[in-house]
């Protein structure tokens, strides 16, 4: 019973982890159909930003929820104007472009920092479940996918903010007409997908350790994610996240983590086999 609990429980913890991850992706891919290739960089310089602030004796709650989305969304907001912005609606350039920028990054911050991987501890200690014991970290980062995606979905349904970013992204000529600025909503939208990714760097920055090539660990599982979860930004990135999430940490348990990756993709295979359009293309369809 008390072995249930414990993989009940790394289950949920790895479903947030995957929601974490991802909802910065599902922001910039979902509502912008912008492929950005350096969405694990950006995990990755809010994993950075999280241990250097840490480090020089900033507060640790601070250094991991205040300073990462701050930082990554500034980034953000500068590789949307030099960058992507030139680049809307041009899908193979956007890949390329974004991936000569994660090399990039990953040179830069390589070149500064260099290959050896640093971190933080994971706060808040352990509790038992019988002769098991369980990071209260990893509950914690359960009511934070919680929070984010609230937090997300209600900006998005009640805010003007978000509901000028739908509008915008479902038809710019017509916002435009309105008097809107498209390029100010795209670049808004960008920071705060940017912004997304930066914070889940530094949340899982205490699980994984922070390695200039931490990105490429999450990346691939981000996109399928949310090209899983189909049209439905945060819907599809949240039930797909359960499915993929559930499958990998299972297989992980009764086999090893490889096996736990392989099984993911092949669930993420056979899901889009069946349902091209995705879960929320099939269902689901009026969601968010």
């Amino acid at each position: 019973m008390d072995y249930a609990a414990v993989v009940a429980l790394q289950i949920l913890s790895g479903v947030a982890t995957l929601v974490i991850v991802s909802l910065g992706l599902a922001v910039v891919f979902g509502m912008m159909r912008v492929i950005n290739l350096a969405h694990g960089e950006f995990l990755m310089l809010g994993g950075y930003t999280a241990v250097l602030a840490y480090g020089r004796g900033v507060n640790l709650w601070i250094a991991l929820l205040i300073l990462p989305p701050i930082v990554v969304g500034l980034v953000g907001i500068v590789v949307e104007r030099l960058l992507i912005r030139r680049l809307y609606g041009r899908m193979i350039d956007t890949m390329l472009a974004t991936w000569g920028l994660s090399l990039a990054l990953i040179g830069g911050v390589t070149m500064l920092f260099g290959n050896s991987v640093t971190g933080v501890s994971a706060p808040l200690g352990n509790f038992s479940v019988g002769q098991f014991h369980v990071s209260v970290y990893d509950i914690f980062l359960m009511f934070a996918a919680m929070a984010l995606s609230m937090a997300v979905w209600a900006v998005l349904k009640f805010t003007p903010a978000g509901l000028l970013a739908r509008g915008t992204m479902q038809n710019a000529e017509m916002a435009s007409a309105l008097g809107v600025a498209p390029d100010r909503v795209y670049a808004v939208t960008f920071a705060a997908g940017a912004a997304l990714s930066g914070l889940a760097g530094g949340l899982i920055a205490p699980l994984s350790g922070v390695v200039p090539t931490m990105g490429t660990a999450f990346i691939a599982k981000a996109f399928i994610t949310v090209i899983t979860g189909g049209a439905a930004m945060l819907t599809g990135t949240l039930t797909a996240s359960g499915l993929l999430g559930s499958v990998s940490t299972i297989f992980t348990f009764l086999t090893t983590p490889v096996f736990g990756e392989v099984a993911l993709l092949i669930v993420a295979i056979v899901l889009l086999r069946l349902l091209p359009r995705g879960i929320t293309g099939r269902f689901l369809r009026r969601s968010l």
